[in-house]
């Protein structure tokens, strides 16, 4: 099963990276096949609100875009939200890989969910956390 992090759904929208986006565009565009599975996970989505509303904040967008926004990105996957063990996870994978806070939750997340693979650009490509892969579609 795969999950994205927040920054691939972000360069999708993101005009002022055009390889960036296209790239995000084009992977988006393979994981929501029928034959692929592929979660959502609820701190991407609470990630993904928070950057919108920043760009709202600058002026990027309207209160409207980042409504519509969002419900696009919500519709891609289903959403999956984490239980308690997720802590205890989060703990090990911190302590075992020296991850960031929100990096071991992320991971503890999606081997919660059954994530093999998760697409982001924040952590080492090709690293694998304890059967949790990581690939850079943008490398």
């Amino acid at each position: 099963m795969n999950a994205v992090d927040t920054n691939i759904i972000i360069y999708s929208l993101d005009d002022s990276e055009p390889d960036k986006k296209a790239k995000a565009q084009s992977l988006i565009a393979r994981l929501v096949q029928p034959t692929v599975e592929t979660v959502l996970l609820w701190q991407v989505a609470g990630e993904l609100l928070s950057c919108l509303r920043r760009w709202q904040a600058e002026g990027r967008i309207t209160s409207a875009d980042v409504e519509a926004h969002f419900r696009d990105a919500f519709a891609l996957f289903p959403l999956t939200i984490p239980t308690a063990r997720v802590f205890e996870v989060g703990f090990a994978l911190h302590r075992h890989f020296s991850l960031s806070h929100w990096d071991s939750l992320l991971l503890a997340a999606c081997k919660e969910a059954g994530v093999t693979t998760l697409f982001s650009e924040d952590m080492d490509s090709g690293t694998d956390y304890d059967g949790l892969a990581i690939v850079n579609p943008f490398v």
